[in-house]
């Protein structure tokens, strides 16, 4: 799928996020989840945000939301600034979807209420009947149906308490949804259902997503572009099908090799490419090249300047002094 990126709904311009840590009395630190990045996402784009733990990927998308406050950087939404300020008319309009169902659904609350909370919250219902409604026609979007509506969370299994928590996020017809890894937590069998009902969503509400996770199997068969972070940082982005095809930066291509292959032939002909070492501290992070410490082209220049995120080829960038 091409998208023309002048009808981005969303972009992201030097946007971080730093969160302070204990440090000594005259030098107080600061742990650098999110170091700048700039990306974009086209009107009904998936946009899938891949790294290893701890990278910043969901720091990126809650920053976005203004669940975290940026400390630096632009969010433009639909040609306007999105502030603390302005934020609550946007709330309607984006919403996320969390990764654990377990814990990001209250317990003590019916489904029926669950859904139905975003609707008081934003006052869109004139009288009970139409919130019931509206709370039945999500709960019917995502598979579940009426018997439901007075269960509790601790009654349903993963897969559908998370599908309890998209019909949450659709419940005010939202135009953005960030997916902080929504099928991280869930057994293996049922992460393709949940994936499946986020692309049928898609198509039938014209959903713009920003599709985090850590697993590059499943960003793959969602994504129509994929942006590679590491440390805080983005060093990739291009076309999901170019990214698997021929991956350009080094920790992108580390990345790939590690998925596992079901031919146990193939597998031990491939080239496995072993990182070495520990992922750096944000709190201090190697100058220069942030994945220098763990390249196998490190050089001299990667300590001394830091690589910029450059197009290397149409809507494919790289942020490799060797790209």
């Amino acid at each position: 799928m091409e998208f023309i990126m002048s009808t981005a709904l969303l972009n992201v311009t030097g946007l971080k996020k730093y969160f302070p840590v204990k440090g000594s009395f005259m030098r107080p630190k600061q742990l650098k989840a999110v170091d700048g990045i700039d990306f974009s996402v086209a009107k009904g784009e998936t946009l899938g945000l891949v790294g290893e733990s701890g990278c910043g990927k969901s720091t990126v998308g809650r920053t976005i939301l203004h669940l975290y406050p940026p400390t630096a950087g632009t969010v433009v939404f639909d040609g306007e600034t999105v502030t603390y300020k302005n934020m609550q008319k946007y709330r309607s309009r984006m919403q996320i979807v969390f990764q654990d169902p377990f814990s990001s659904l209250n317990p003590r609350m019916t489904v029926g209420d669950i859904v139905g909370e975003p609707l008081d919250i934003q006052k869109t219902c004139t009288s009970r009947n139409q919130r019931n409604e509206q709370v039945l026609e999500q709960l019917m979007l995502v598979g579940l149906n009426t018997d439901h509506l007075t269960r509790y969370p601790h009654e349903f299994s993963g897969g559908q308490r998370q599908r309890i928590s998209i019909a949450r996020a659709l419940a005010v017809h939202p135009e953005f949804i960030v997916c902080d890894e929504p099928v991280s937590a869930l057994d293996v069998s049922i992460q393709a259902q949940v994936i499946n009902t986020f692309i049928e969503l898609q198509e039938k509400l014209s959903l713009t997503y920003l599709f985090i996770a850590h697993d590059l199997a499943v960003v793959r068969h969602i994504s129509d572009r994929i942006g590679v972070m590491y440390l805080g940082k983005l060093v990739e982005v291009c076309d999901a099908k170019d990214l698997y095809r021929s991956p350009s930066h080094p920790y992108t291509q580390a990345l790939l090799s590690a998925i596992p292959l079901p031919d146990p032939t193939t597998a031990h002909n491939s080239n496995r490419i072993i990182l070495e070492g520990d992922v750096p501290s944000p709190v201090d992070p190697p100058s220069g090249c942030h994945f220098r410490t763990r390249c196998q082209k490190m050089k001299p220049i990667c300590a001394e300047e830091e690589p910029l995120l450059k197009e290397i080829a149409p809507g494919h960038t790289c942020a490799c002094h060797f790209c």
